[in-house]
C-alpha cells in the first residue's frame, strides 16, 4: 500500500518531464535511470500494440577509440519490473540478428506482423517474468557496427565475449537500478558458445567487487556446443524423420568421421552430406512439417549451402522457423523502414541504415 500511494504522489506532484507514445500513454521520466537510459524510451515506434511497460532501444558504445557499438532492445517486466530478473539475451548464427529473431520472432512481447507494416502482441513473452535485454552482436549483425575496418576481421568468440562484457557494463550506466538485479543469460543456436564465454568472463570478473555481476545462470536452447556431435546429431534428425533415405544415411555413417580433421576429405561424405543438405534446402529446418516461405530466402542458393562444407558449423545458416514461414521477410522489411529506425534511435529518419537478419 506503501509503495501505491508512492506512485500516486509521484504521478500527482513530480515535476520530471513526461512522454507520451503514440497511443496517448503519458511516461515520466525513469528515476531507476539516468538521463542517458530515458533518452533511449521508445514511445512511437510505427505498428506498436498499446502496452503498459517500458521499452528502450539504442546504442552502447564499446569502444570509443574504435568507434565500436552495440545496439540493444530492452522490455521491462509487463508487471514489477523492480522485482524481477534481468534476462539477457543472444541469438546465433553466428551472425544473427537478437533483435530480428529473439525479440520480434520468438520470445519478446512484438511479432513482426505481415510484410512488415507492424507488430502485434506476443501473449507469450518472456517479459511477462523477466525483463527481457535484446543484444545485437558482434558488430556488424543488425544495427551494431564499427567505425574501424579491422575489427570486423578479428571477429571470434574471444572478441565478442568481452563486448558483450563491456557493453553489460555501460549499459549498466545506462541502467543503474539494474546493476545489482540477479541475471541470466539465455540463447540458442550458436549462442551455445556466446553464452557460457560470457558466463566465464563474468566469473572471472566478478573477483574485482567493484565489477560484481550477480549471474545466477544461463538458458541455452538447441545450442551449438561441439561440432562434430551436431553434424551427427543433423544427420540422425534427418533420417529419423525421412528426410533424407536409408541408404543416404548408412554411408554417412560408414564414411563420415566428424572428429576428424577434414571430414570432407572424404569424396562419400561430403556426396552423402551433401544429399542432406539438399534436402534441407526445400523445407523448413525447424518445422518439417509446415509449409516453406514461397519468397527467395537468403540461404536458397548453392553457394550459400556449400558454405556448410566448412571445418567448423560455424557457418551454419539460420534456417528460419515458426508457424508463419515469411517472417524473416517481414524483420527485413519492418527494420529497413526509415520511421521504425528513427523511433528505435537507430538513424534521424532520413539516412536510413540497411539492416539484414543474418549477416
Amino acid at each position: 500500500m506503501v509503495f501505491l500511494t508512492f506512485l500516486v504522489l509521484v504521478s500527482v506532484f513530480s515535476m520530471e518531464p513526461v512522454m507520451a507514445d503514440r497511443h496517448g500513454r503519458q511516461w515520466t521520466n525513469d528515476k531507476g535511470l539516468n538521463s542517458l537510459g530515458n533518452e533511449d524510451l521508445v514511445t512511437d515506434l510505427p505498428g506498436q500494440p498499446a502496452v503498459d511497460f517500458r521499452h528502450y532501444a539504442g546504442y552502447v558504445t564499446v569502444n570509443e577509440e574504435n568507434g565500436r557499438a552495440l545496439f540493444y532492445w530492452f522490455y521491462e517486466a509487463t508487471t514489477q519490473p523492480n522485482e524481477k530478473p534481468l534476462v539477457l539475451w543472444l541469438n546465433g548464427g553466428p551472425g544473427c540478428s537478437s533483435v530480428g529473431y529473439g525479440a520480434t520472432q520468438e520470445i519478446g512481447p512484438f511479432i513482426v506482423d505481415t510484410d512488415g507494416h507492424g507488430l502485434k502482441f506476443n501473449p507469450y513473452s518472456w517479459n511477462r517474468e523477466a525483463n527481457m535485454l535484446f543484444l545485437e552482436s558482434p558488430v556488424g549483425v543488425g544495427f551494431s557496427y564499427s567505425n574501424t575496418t579491422s575489427d570486423y576481421e578479428k571477429l571470434g568468440d574471444d572478441f565478442t565475449a568481452n563486448d558483450n562484457y563491456a557493453f553489460l557494463h555501460k549499459w549498466f550506466l545506462k541502467f543503474p537500478s539494474y546493476r545489482k538485479r540477479i541475471f541470466y543469460i539465455a540463447g540458442e543456436s550458436y549462442a551455445g558458445k556466446y553464452v557460457p564465454e560470457l558466463a566465464e568472463v563474468i566469473y572471472d570478473k566478478n573477483k574485482d567487487p567493484s565489477l560484481f555481476i550477480d549471474l545466477r545462470g544461463i538458458l541455452l536452447g538447441n545450442p551449438e556446443t561441439c561440432d562434430a556431435d551436431d553434424w551427427r546429431g543433423l544427420v540422425d534428425y534427418a533420417w529419423s524423420h525421412a528426410v533424407v533415405s536409408d541408404e543416404t544415411h548408412k554411408i554417412i555413417r560408414e564414411n563420415c568421421d566428424f572428429y576428424s580433421e577434414d571430414p570432407w576429405s572424404n569424396d562419400k561424405c561430403s556426396d552423402a552430406v551433401g544429399e542432406v543438405l539438399d534436402q534441407y534446402k526445400r523445407i523448413d529446418i525447424y518445422s518439417l512439417y509446415t509449409s516453406v516461405c514461397k519468397k527467395t530466402s537468403e540461404f536458397s542458393d548453392d553457394k550459400s549451402i556449400q558454405v556448410l562444407f566448412k571445418r567448423t558449423s560455424r557457418m551454419m545458416p539460420r534456417i528460419m522457423g515458426g508457424y508463419d514461414p515469411c517472417l524473416d521477410d517481414y524483420a527485413k522489411a519492418f527494420y529497413n523502414r526509415a520511421d521504425v529506425q528513427k523511433a528505435l534511435h537507430v538513424s534521424d529518419g532520413h539516412r536510413v541504415k540497411n539492416w539484414s537478419i543474418c549477416k
